[in-house]
């Protein structure tokens, strides 16, 4: 069972930049694909960013990409979303996921019912 520490958010203005992070507090992430979700307020979680065990070839949300980019150290079972140019519609709760992903090293999971554990959520508020 994994379980998770996660970094504090933050507020930021537009434009500003903020890192998110996640470290397993019980277990490790080897076995796992990780990714970030967030949910703005009204609407549904959607999928942010994931990263395979491998950590190559990460995928993104089209709304992202180009600004945000996932990376994981394998040896200290950590996750982070480093987040660039925010815009006020990046305003939500991130969650970082675990996915079980023993049998592949480029498993990227965009969904996230396939997802087995979650942080609690970390807020995110970008407004001038």
């Amino acid at each position: 069972q994994v379980q998770f520490v996660e970094s504090e958010g933050g507020s930021v203005q537009p434009g500003g930049s903020l890192t998110l992070s996640c470290a397993a507090s019980r277990g490790s992430f080897n076995d796992y694909a990780l990714g970030w979700f967030r949910q703005s307020i009204g609407k549904e979680r959607e999928f942010v960013a994931s990263v395979p065990r491998s950590g190559d070839v990460p995928r993104y949300a089209d709304s992202v990409k180009g600004r945000f980019t996932i990376s994981r150290d394998n040896a200290k079972s950590t996750v982070s979303l480093h987040m660039n140019n925010l815009k006020p519609e990046d305003t939500a709760l991130y969650y970082c996921a675990a996915a079980d992903s023993p049998g592949s090293l480029l498993y990227t999971p965009i969904t996230q019912l396939v997802y087995d554990y979650w942080g609690r959520g970390i807020q995110v508020t970008v407004s001038s």
